[in-house]
Parts: structure tokens; sequence; C-alpha cells
């Protein structure tokens, strides 16, 4: 499907055979059996078939996340290395950028592995998984890698919200309600956070903390538009129009039918550029 807006999705999984081999094998009764991800996307796609989806959904760039999800040797935890997806952005600059992904219980030498997937790698930004590691967005494991960012001068985006069962063998516990965001934004000021997963069950909470913030911003990641609460649409169409950044968290949702769904919201069409499209090159500073 043909878009208007060339849309950027800031909240991508890369999904090649060498990145599910850094993948455990243990996520198919989450991907498949619980959110639904058909079993062909689940096995696999190249890097051509996620650009021809998104070309057919009129996606023009993604950022690739290279999580890292859980303390190393920990049960289902794991780290995607950066250099999988700087491979990535390097075959197809023009359409990919990378997300490094942190670990808190890595201490400085985390912060360091951030500094160099930045100024070596050319990643745009960092992520973050709070309930991979049971720890709120607060807590003060985390604050070295805000103040790196800040030096960076790159965003962060993490998961706020509820968290699933992934795997069987570690239940996770949900950390990272919105509020927790009012402590970093107050000591860092200048941080760019982005708040993804739109904060379900607690939107309302996550819209409150980007109304109050300049630097507060909300990912639409990960819950089909069409599920999304009243209160979130109207606050992509209205007071919230340049704080809301596009995006799929795919495979959890798929690009065309992601799409096609905000098109059915019927939001006004410069809300909607600047949802698609136009935040997110102006919080990442990616000119137009």
């Amino acid at each position: 499907m043909a878009h208007d807006i060339q849309a950027i999705d800031a909240v991508v999984n890369i999904w090649t055979d060498e990145a599910l081999a850094a993948r455990p094998k243990t996520f198919q009764g989450f991907f498949v059996d619980k959110i639904g991800v058909d079993t062909k996307t689940y096995g696999g796609i190249s890097l051509d078939e996620m650009l021809r989806r998104m070309d057919a959904a009129g996606i023009e760039q993604s950022f690739l996340i290279a999580s890292k999800s859980g303390q190393l040797g920990l049960p289902s935890s794991f780290h995607m290395p950066y250099e999988i997806v700087a491979a990535a952005v390097k075959k197809h600059p023009k359409r990919f950028h990378g997300l490094a992904g942190i670990d808190p219980t890595q201490g400085m030498a985390g912060v360091r592995e951030l500094e160099r997937a930045v100024r070596d790698l050319g990643f745009i930004g960092a992520h973050f998984y709070p309930h991979w590691f049971d720890m709120p967005p607060n807590h003060a494991r985390v604050y070295p890698f805000y103040a790196k960012c800040c030096e960076l001068d790159v965003p962060i985006q993490m998961q706020v919200g509820q968290s699933l069962v992934y795997s069987p063998d570690r239940r996770l516990r949900s950390t990272g309600r919105p509020i927790t965001l009012d402590d970093i934004a107050c000591d860092f000021p200048e941080l760019k956070l982005i708040g993804i997963h739109v904060g379900i069950p607690w939107t309302d909470e996550m819209i409150a903390m980007a109304w109050k913030h300049p630097n507060v911003y909300i990912g639409s990641d990960a819950h089909s538009p069409k599920y999304w609460p009243r209160s979130f649409v109207h606050y992509i169409d209205t007071y919230g129009q340049d704080k809301v950044l596009f995006g799929t968290d795919f495979p959890v949702l798929d690009f065309e039918r992601t799409i096609q769904e905000i098109d059915a919201l019927n939001l006004r069409p410069v809300p909607k550029r600047k949802f698609l499209r136009d935040n997110a090159l102006r919080v990442y500073k990616l000119g137009n």
C-alpha cells in the first residue's frame, strides 16, 4: 500500500537469521501464540524482505534495536550484538538507523559500550528494557547511562507500561511505571526520554509525563492502533501532536496493518504527519 507520508518507524527489531541466532529459542510461545506473529515471519526475514514490507506500508526508515534483554547468564536473557545492527545500517544507510541497548548491571563498561556505539558505529540513540533487569527506569544504576546520553546528545527510549511473560522459565515484573520518568526528567532536563509501548495500562500517566516535561515523548509501538485508548488518540491529534513518535515494535506489529489502522483513526493531516514522520526527525536530529 502506498502512503502519502513517508513514515519513520522508531521501534523495530532486526529479524534476520543472524539476529535470531543471538536470541533464545524459548520465545515462540510469546511471539506466535500470545501476540499472533505469523510463523513465517517469526522464522526470520532478510533485510531485503523487511525493506519490501516497509515499502508496501510507506515506511521510509526504521530504527533497529540492538537490544540488551537482561543480565547475561540468567534464563532467557540475551544481548543483540551492536555489530549486527551496525552492519544492517551500513548496508542500507538511508533506510536504517541503530539504537544501542543498555544493561545497567554492566556499569561503566556498559556506559563505554554505549559511547562506542554512538561515536564509532553511528548509532543515533539508546534503548532500555527496565523489566528485563527488574529495575524501575529511575533506578540509580541507570543514571550513568542517562548522563552519557546527555553528553552524547542522543535520546533514550525505554519500555513503559506492563511487560508480558516472554518465556515460561522466567517471569518478569512490570517495573516501568510512566511516573518513574518524572524523576529522570527532573534530574536530566536536557535528556530526550521516549516512553515506548504507549504506557498501557497507565497511558494517562504517560500522557501526563509528556505533558509536564518538554523532554519526554511517547512511542506508539507494540499495541495495535485500533485498540489504543481514546485519550491517546486525542493526544496525538491535538495538544500532544509534537510529543508522539510512530513505531511498531516489529514483528510485534506488522508494518502495513499498523499503517492501515492509523489511517482508520482519521487523524488531522498536520498532526498525522508530525506523528508518522516529523517528530522522529526532530527528536533524533535527522534533518528532513
